[in-house]
């Protein structure tokens, strides 16, 4: 009985990872939010934030997990970003330092700039985590949009990446009041 249920919890593991390998989120076009928020760690995130805010799909823009080294004018000559569009509509985040103070630090930044939808912007691989806890922490009346980079993750990154998915699903949220 034991061994049978073993299998079966076996089977199950490796069919989810298979099928959260294969199924990674993708990119959206043009569908328009009133923020965009980028979590930093991975290349083309930030492109794909300014390339949102650009074409006007979103009127503001949040960098969330910034270095508390980067200045915003590092930022903007690294980016090509004018200063008009830094001061207007361009937020550094320095809060947070992991995806749950990502999610924490993007639902304090919404519920100031009055938010109604959000285009979350974060690497293929990492987003179904970051959504998660982006929809913990937001209040249900805001519209995320999931806008996931390509990448070309490794093995073993989606291992990793499937297990802290699998934790958090299946964790308990303490800090829900």
């Amino acid at each position: 009985m034991i061994r049978r249920l073993f299998s079966v919890v076996l089977i199950a593991w490796a069919l989810g990872f298979v099928l959260f390998a294969v199924t990674l989120p993708r990119p959206i076009g043009n569908a328009g939010t009133d923020g965009v928020v980028v979590l930093t760690g991975g290349k083309g995130r930030v492109d794909r934030g300014l390339e949102v805010l650009e074409k006007g799909w979103a009127k503001r823009l949040l960098v969330s997990g910034v270095g508390r080294d980067v200045k915003p004018r590092e930022l903007a000559a690294e980016y090509g970003i004018s200063r008009a569009v830094l001061a207007c509509c361009v937020t550094l985040g320095y809060k947070a330092i992991d995806t749950r103070s990502n999610g924490s630090e993007t639902a304090e930044w919404a519920r100031d700039e009055k938010l109604q939808s959000l285009r979350l912007v974060t690497s293929d691989w990492h987003m179904r985590r970051a959504a998660m806890e982006l929809r913990r922490n937001l209040p249900e009346d805001i519209t995320v949009i999931e806008d996931a980079v390509p990448t070309q993750p490794k093995l073993w990154a989606l291992f990793l990446e499937y297990h802290k998915w699998l934790a958090r699903l299946t964790a308990p949220v303490w800090d829900r009041g």
